[in-house]
C-alpha cells in the first residue's frame, strides 16, 4: 500500500514539473515567436532605422511655369533612451533658439503621443531654416539622442491659388489612424490640389538601418546597406490653370467678396479659380503656419472659405438659360412663343417685378433682354401642364433636367469640400407647404431665386455646356499626372436632357445679350462672344453676376462671375468676365483694358455682417 502511494506521489510531481515547464515553453514560444515586442525592442537596441523622405512632386500650370516646388528644410529627431542626463539642456536650448519650459513641454508631449518608442526616433524640432540647421550641427556632437533629419518643404512661386493649390502641415492623429502611411511627425496635403492628390504627391519613404553597438553609437549600415530602400520621389501635376488669367482674376476681385471660375468647354480643364479675398501660400510654410491660419480662420471675411466650390448662392437669371433648355425640350415653348411683360410677371395677385422692355417677346430677345416674365410663364406653364398628371410630377421632371445639367449635386471636382448648392423637387415642396402648394407658390424658381442655389463652378459649368451645345466633362484643375492616366471622370462626357437644337437657340439668346441686350460692354469686333447678367436678389444689396463664352463657334472659355453685393450684373460681373475672357484669347489685355482693370481693382466694396 505504502509503495503504491509513493508511486503515485511520483506520478503527480512529475506532472506538476511537465505542467510547469509546458507552461514555460509555451510562455517563450508566446513571447519570442508569436509577439514580435520583444523583438522590435532587441532590434531598437541593435538598429537604428532612420526614414528617408522622398521629395514632393512640383506642380505647374498648363503652360510649364512653376508654381509649387521643393526646398530643403531640417528636422530634429530624438531617441529618448539614447538622451542622457548629462545633456546640458541650456546649450542645446541656445543652439536652437528655443526656451526651457519649451523642451521640457515637448519632451512630455512626445511620451505622451501615439506610438511612442523610447528606443524610436521622435520629431523633436520641425523645419529648421539653413541658418538654424548650420548653427545646429556645429554642436550636435553635444548633444546625444538628438539626431538631424533631412527632408523638404513646400515653396510657391506666385502669391495667387492659395485655396486652389493648398498647402502641406504636420499629420493630425486622424490622418495617421486612416492611413498607417503616416507616423507622428509626417507632413500632409492639408486643403485644394495638395490634399486631393495627396497619395500621387507624397512619393514613397525610404528607410535607412543603421547599427548600433552597446553604447548606442552609430556603426554604419547594417549589412552594408543590403536592406535599405531608397526614397520614390513622388509624381510631378501639371495643372490646367492658366496662373497668369488667375493673377488677373485675383486683381479684379481685390477688396470685393466673390468668384471668378473659368473652364475650358472642350475639356472641361478648369483654367483659373478665384475666390476673394484669399491670401498668400507662402503664409502657410515653416513654422508660423499655425499662428497664421488661426489669424485667418478669425477674420470675418472668411478667407479660408473657398467661395468658388463652397458658396452657395441664387444664381439670378444666369439660371433662365436653363429654363428655356428645359421648356424647349418639353415642348412648352418654341422658338416663336411669345409672353406678356408688363414691367414683370403679373397674375392672381402675384406680381414677379422686371426691368422696362419691349412686350410681348419670344424666346430670343428674352434671354438678350433677360425678361423675368418670360421665364416666369414658362414655368407657370409648364408645371400646369395636363401632359404630366400631376404638378408633383412636373417638378420632378423639372428638377430632372436641372439635375442633368449638373445642379443639386456635386459636380466632382478634383478638390475637397465641394457643395452640392439647392434644387427643389415634389416631395420638398409638399413638407414645406404640407402638400398645398402651386405653381405661383414657386414661380421664383424659375429666375434662379426662391429655393434654387448653385456654386459658382456650377454656373461656370452650365456656361461651359451651353458653349459645347449640350454637354460637360465633369471640371477639374489637374491636367496630368506624371506617368499615370487621369481618372475617366475628367475624360468622359455626360450629355444633359436637352437637345442641341435647344441649346443651338439658347447661344443665339445670349449672343443677342451681348450685340443688343444686358451684356453689351462684353462686345467685341474680333470674336464674338456670348453671355448672360444675373442680378441676384440677397438681403442686402443685390449680387452681381455674369457668365459668357467666347468664341461664339469654337469656345476657348467659359467663364462665371460673382460679386456677392455688387449690384446690377452689368455693374461688376460683365467688366469682370470681358476682361478674363480677353486675357485668356488674346494673351494679353489691351491698353484700354489695362486701364479698365485698374478702375475695377480698384473699386472696394464695404461689407458688414448683414450683407454676407
Amino acid at each position: 500500500m505504502k509503495d503504491y502511494e509513493l508511486q503515485k506521489r511520483q506520478y503527480v510531481i512529475g506532472g506538476v514539473a511537465i505542467t510547469i515547464m509546458a507552461i514555460y515553453i509555451i510562455r517563450l514560444f508566446a513571447l519570442q515567436i508569436m509577439s514580435d515586442d520583444y523583438k522590435k525592442n532587441a532590434d531598437s537596441n541593435a538598429f537604428l532605422k532612420k526614414v528617408e523622405f522622398p521629395s514632393r512632386g512640383n506642380i505647374t500650370d498648363r503652360n510649364g511655369k512653376l508654381l509649387v516646388y521643393n526646398q530643403p528644410s531640417y528636422d530634429i529627431m530624438v531617441v529618448v533612451k539614447e538622451q542622457q542626463e548629462r545633456l546640458d539642456t541650456i546649450e542645446f536650448c541656445r543652439a536652437l533658439n528655443i526656451s526651457k519650459e519649451f523642451f521640457i513641454k515637448r519632451m512630455a508631449d512626445i511620451k505622451k503621443t501615439a506610438g511612442y518608442s523610447p528606443f524610436t526616433q521622435q520629431l523633436f524640432l520641425t523645419q529648421l531654416s539653413d541658418q538654424e540647421f548650420s548653427v545646429f550641427q556645429e554642436k550636435a556632437y553635444k548633444f546625444p539622442g538628438f539626431y538631424i533629419q533631412r527632408r523638404t518643404i513646400r515653396q510657391y512661386e506666385y502669391p495667387n491659388a492659395a485655396l486652389l493649390l493648398g498647402d502641406v502641415a504636420e499629420v493630425s492623429p486622424e490622418d495617421i489612424k486612416n492611413d498607417d502611411y503616416y507616423q507622428p511627425g509626417d507632413y500632409v496635403g492639408k486643403i485644394g490640389v495638395e490634399r486631393y492628390y495627396e497619395k500621387e504627391l507624397r512619393g514613397v519613404k525610404g528607410v535607412q538601418i543603421l547599427l548600433r553597438d552597446a553604447y548606442g553609437r552609430i556603426q554604419g549600415n547594417y549589412r552594408n546597406g543590403e536592406f535599405n530602400t531608397k526614397p520614390v520621389p513622388g509624381k510631378n501635376l501639371t495643372l490646367g490653370i492658366d496662373i497668369e488669367l488667375q493673377q488677373l482674376g485675383e486683381r479684379l476681385m481685390e477688396g470685393k467678396l466673390g468668384a471668378i471660375v473659368a473652364i475650358e468647354p472642350s475639356t472641361g480643364e478648369i483654367l483659373c479659380m478665384v475666390s476673394s479675398p484669399s491670401y498668400d501660400p507662402r503664409m502657410m510654410i515653416g513654422r508660423q503656419r499655425g499662428k497664421n491660419h488661426m489669424e485667418l480662420s478669425k477674420d470675418p471675411l472668411k478667407p479660408l472659405l473657398n467661395r468658388a466650390i463652397m458658396g452657395q448662392y441664387p444664381p439670378g437669371s444666369t439660371f433662365k438659360t436653363s429654363q428655356a433648355l428645359t421648356f424647349l425640350n418639353e415642348q412648352i415653348i418654341d422658338s416663336t412663343t411669345s409672353y406678356p411683360c408688363s414691367r414683370g410677371f403679373v397674375f392672381r395677385g402675384m406680381r414677379v417685378g422686371c426691368h422696362s422692355h419691349g412686350a410681348p417677346l419670344s424666346l430670343i430677345p428674352a434671354i438678350g433682354t433677360s425678361c423675368n416674365g418670360y421665364f416666369c410663364w414658362g414655368l407657370y406653364h409648364m408645371l400646369n401642364n395636363n401632359k404630366y398628371g400631376t404638378i408633383q410630377t412636373a417638378m420632378d421632371t423639372w428638377r430632372d433636367y436641372m439635375v442633368s445639367m449638373g445642379f443639386g449635386y456635386p459636380l466632382g471636382v478634383d478638390l475637397p469640400g465641394e457643395k452640392r448648392g439647392m434644387i427643389p423637387n415634389a416631395s420638398y415642396y409638399d413638407k414645406q407647404f404640407k402638400n398645398d402648394w402651386n405653381a405661383l407658390g414657386v414661380i421664383s424658381i424659375a429666375i434662379g431665386q426662391g429655393e434654387v442655389t448653385l456654386t459658382p463652378l456650377q454656373i461656370a459649368n452650365l456656361c461651359a455646356t451651353i458653349a459645347n451645345r449640350g454637354y460637360y466633362i465633369t471640371p477639374h484643375v489637374v491636367k496630368h499626372i506624371q506617368d499615370q492616366p487621369l481618372d475617366s471622370l475628367f475624360t468622359t462626357r455626360k450629355y444633359t436632357k436637352a437637345s442641341q437644337a435647344a441649346y443651338n437657340l439658347v447661344v443665339r439668346g445670349m449672343r443677342r445679350a451681348v450685340t443688343g441686350g444686358t451684356c453689351r460692354s462684353a462686345n467685341r469686333s474680333d470674336y464674338a462672344v456670348c453671355g448672360k447678367t444675373g442680378t441676384a436678389q440677397n438681403r442686402g444689396r443685390d449680387h452681381s453676376v455674369f457668365m459668357g463664352f467666347a468664341p461664339m463657334e469654337q469656345p476657348q472659355i467659359a467663364v462665371a462671375v460673382y460679386v456677392e453685393n455688387g449690384g446690377f450684373g452689368a455693374t461688376f460681373g460683365v467688366p469682370i468676365g470681358a476682361l478674363m475672357m480677353e486675357q485668356y484669347i488674346k494673351g494679353e489685355l489691351s491698353e484700354g483694358s489695362k486701364r479698365q482693370a485698374d478702375r475695377i481693382q480698384s473699386q472696394h466694396l464695404k461689407y458688414g455682417t448683414k450683407d454676407r
